[in-house]
This record gives C-alpha cells, structure tokens and sequence, in this order.
C-alpha cells in the first residue's frame, strides 16, 4: 500500500477545516490567539489529520467497508508541516481486516495513531 502525503498545510487549509467541520476556536487560525497559549503559530485540529488517516484508509478498502475507525491524537501539528499517512493490515479473518496507520509529520513524530476494522471480499 502507498503512503498518502500532504503538504505543506497551510493556514487556508486549517481555516477551511474549521469551516467545514464547524470548530472555530481561535487557536486553530488567530496568530495573537495562538501566541497567548504558549504556541508559536495556529495549530491544526486533530480531526484533520484523523480525515486524512480515513482517507488513506477508505481509498484503499472503500467507504462502505468501515466497521470500526479510532484514533489517538499524539502530536501538534503547524502550518508548514508535511504529514504522511500509512498503515498495514495487522490482521485477518473470515471477511474482515484490520489495519493500524499512523499520521507522521515531516521529522517522524507520529501525530495521530488510528485503528480500523474493515469488511473484506476474499481478493483483498
């Protein structure tokens, strides 16, 4: 299975984000906000990179196969970082998967960490 790679992020892309998943808590795009909470820069919300794990996932076993999905928020990541999204199925039986990915910035911090269970066909 290939790696999902995106980025840079860039603040329009966390700003999107927001929009779309309707949190709009300022330290997600208010640099004074950000800087008053001891950050350098406006990070990105956990649930974005938690899409990108499921859409590594998904892209390879299809949507409609999700039985299961979690995650574990490790790691902040900023604008300007580059993240990396990979799994491997770690276990099989009759018509299920399961597969354990991992969200890894640029400098190999593991952002997220996520688990899934998928419905399967005998090919995959």
């Amino acid at each position: 299975m290939s790696a999902l790679v995106i980025g840079p992020l860039t603040r329009t892309d966390l700003v999107r984000y927001q929009g779309a998943s309707g949190d709009f808590n300022p330290i997600h795009h208010d640099e004074a906000f950000a800087r008053q909470a001891g950050l350098d820069a406006p990070l990105s919300l956990g649930m974005l990179q938690a899409g990108f794990l499921a859409t590594w996932a998904t892209d390879r076993f299809g949507a409609a196969n999700v039985r299961a999905f979690r995650v574990r928020f490790a790691a902040r990541v900023f604008p300007g970082d580059t993240v990396t999204c990979d799994g491997t199925v770690t276990a099989r039986r009759t018509g299920e998967i399961d597969v354990e990915m991992t969200c890894t910035k640029q400098d190999g911090t593991v952002a997220v960490y996520g688990w899934a269970t998928f419905a399967i066909d005998g090919d995959q």
